[in-house]
């Protein structure tokens, strides 16, 4: 069940400045908690609490603490892909349910607000196949068309665009180049892109770019490849650090700019927070590659070492290279299995990976599929997943669980433009992220990940007041 949102933003916009504290007057909040093992999910559960004095904490005492005078990265965005399997499972819902679904996700008021979206250029796993856009083995691309996207793809991708109000953020990324263009003869297993082929890859991506925007889709962005190091049995190519960087500067890049196409963001690495600061390095430090890029960005799959995420590198990577932004691309709770979906860990992961990624400096963050059927696909190879939503295509339901609450804690009150404030905990189960919009209002997101309730107090710069959170919860602080 979708519940109905309220929401709460100050018709007053505030000057984004950092030389000194956000003076808020009379300080009140209002908090949104979601439970996981309840029915509470993205409820208004407190309202005008008010703040007083600075109080000191014990040690033994649970608080965050937040400093608006030191304001951080401009927030662009959160999201999802939209991939094949997303638009045929919605296809097959029935139209009161693709209203909901659409109003969910991308309404502000009615939904979680999302503003950013990913789309596939020609299959990935997450496809009912494998295809491409050419006739096999058209090298000067003359056989290039759309066609198979116009059946779902692009229109269930017109239909978010104007869900959100007219505008999505949108980033396109390639799982595979055509099997003729690669050394296996394959679009599956890995395999590298052919020297000779390196242009007419470049020239593939304009031809999607230019293609999609004809079908009224601007194209904001692009990923290089998708998982750049990974052979799967599905769609895939690998490149080295050096041979990304070679294919961006002497192809890629001087091809969108000849085209008309520099504007577009281009996206390094596209893969795990493991190797995605050797990735950065190679390519920012060489200048000519440099020039190009907009930014890195990362997964969360196998970047797990002794038990925890290696948030590390997405920090290392922002102190390295403070001039170019950094993204989320894509995450999702894997190996799909009915009895685990009202399983705390699986939302608790959006809600951990999303704090840590935003206070390393991540200016976005996109989910894996938005939609997924009862079974975790459609999906060719049998990889199937978890998405916050999943529709039931013999019942026409949607079913809503406990990530799509999480993620909605960022995504419905922290807006695009807003920059990240100074945020600090006392306790390791408790961790939060906070945000100035730029309407004035200032949004924390804290997350209890301990089996218990506890109170904490919540200062910041010098007003305090105290709170309470259930265990396994996530809370939407927001002080106008």
């Amino acid at each position: 069940m979708l519940i109905a949102f309220t929401g709460c933003r100050p018709k007053e916009k505030a000057i984004l400045t950092a030389e000194k504290p956000i003076m808020i007057k009379n300080k009140t909040a209002m908090v949104y908690t979601t439970e996981t093992n309840s029915d509470l999910k993205l409820q208004l559960t407190a309202a005008n609490i008010s703040f007083s004095g600075i109080k000191q904490p014990l040690e033994t005492e649970e608080s965050i603490f937040i400093n608006t005078s030191k304001l951080h990265q401009t927030f662009l965005g959160i999201g999802a892909a939209l991939t094949d399997a997303s638009a045929e499972t919605f296809y097959k819902l029935g139209e009161e349910q693709q209203k909901l679904f659409m109003e969910s996700y991308f309404s502000v008021d009615k939904g979680i607000g999302y503003s950013l979206a990913r789309t596939i250029i020609h299959s990935c796993d997450f496809s009912s196949e494998s295809y491409t856009y050419i006739d096999e083995g058209d090298t000067e691309l003359k056989t290039f068309n759309i066609e198979h996207d116009k059946q779902f793809r692009i229109p269930f991708t017109k239909l978010a665009i104007a869900a959100a109000g007219g505008k999505l953020t949108m980033y396109a990324s390639p799982w595979s180049p055509p099997a003729f263009m690669k050394t296996n003869n394959s679009m599956l297993q890995g395999g590298k892109l052919k020297p000779e082929f390196y242009q007419p890859w470049a020239n593939y991506y304009v031809k999607f770019i230019k293609a999609y925007e004809k079908e009224g889709i601007p194209i904001w962005g692009l990923t290089i490849q998708n998982e750049p190091m990974a052979k799967q049995t599905w769609e895939s190519c690998i490149y080295t650090a050096e041979e990304e960087r070679d294919f961006l500067k002497n192809n890629l890049g001087p091809t969108l700019e000849k085209e008309g196409l520099g504007d577009k963001k281009i996206i390094i690495w596209d893969h795990n927070r493991d190797l995605m600061f050797e990735r950065a390095n190679v390519i920012l430090s060489d200048p000519e590659a440099n020039k190009y890029v907009w930014g890195t960005g990362f997964h969360w799959y196998e970047d797990w070492k002794d038990g925890t995420p290696m948030y590390k590198n997405v920090a290392a990577v922002n102190e390295t290279f403070p001039d170019k932004k950094l993204i989320f691309t894509e995450g999702t709770n894997e190996k799909y299995d009915l009895s685990r979906i009202e399983d705390p860990k699986l939302a608790e992961r959006y809600g951990k990976a999303m704090i840590n990624d935003f206070n390393n400096g991540t200016v976005a963050w996109t989910d894996w599929n938005i939609l997924l059927d009862e079974t975790g696909g459609p999906n060719h190879v049998g990889n199937l997943c978890f998405s916050p939503v999943h529709g039931n295509t013999q019942t026409g339901k949607l079913t809503y669980t406990n990530s799509y609450y999480y993620i909605g804690h960022f995504s419905k009150f922290i807006r695009p433009g807003a920059k990240r404030i100074s945020t600090g905990t006392t306790a390791n189960h408790l961790i939060a992220t906070s945000f100035l919009n730029e309407d004035g209002s200032i949004v924390v997101v804290a997350l209890n990940q301990s089996d218990h309730a506890i109170d904490y107090m919540l200062t910041v710069d010098t007003k305090t007041t105290t709170l309470m959170m259930p265990a396994h919860s996530i809370q939407t602080i927001i002080l106008n």
